[in-house]
């Protein structure tokens, strides 16, 4: 079963995260990620880095994720 823990579980063991949050209701997830790794990288290569932490569950297990991106400069200056 898709949890929240277990998405965050993860990116976390897949990527070093200044800041990790998922939320979701067991169909649809929102993740909010913060990592030096973003800098210089598109919105897209983003997104690419997360899904590479979460494999094959992005096509056999998770069917809707919404991932916001931040390098921890961009994450200091919204707070």
């Amino acid at each position: 079963m898709v949890t929240q823990e277990s998405i965050q579980d993860n990116i976390a063991q897949g990527m070093a995260t200044e800041y990790l949050d998922v939320d979701g209701d067991g169909h649809h997830f929102e993740a909010v990620v913060v990592s030096g790794a973003f800098a210089g990288k598109s919105r897209i290569q983003r997104h690419q880095l997360v899904y590479q932490t979460l494999g094959d569950r992005m096509r056999e297990e998770i069917h809707a994720l919404s991932i916001k991106t931040y390098t921890p400069e961009e994450w200091e200056s919204r707070r």
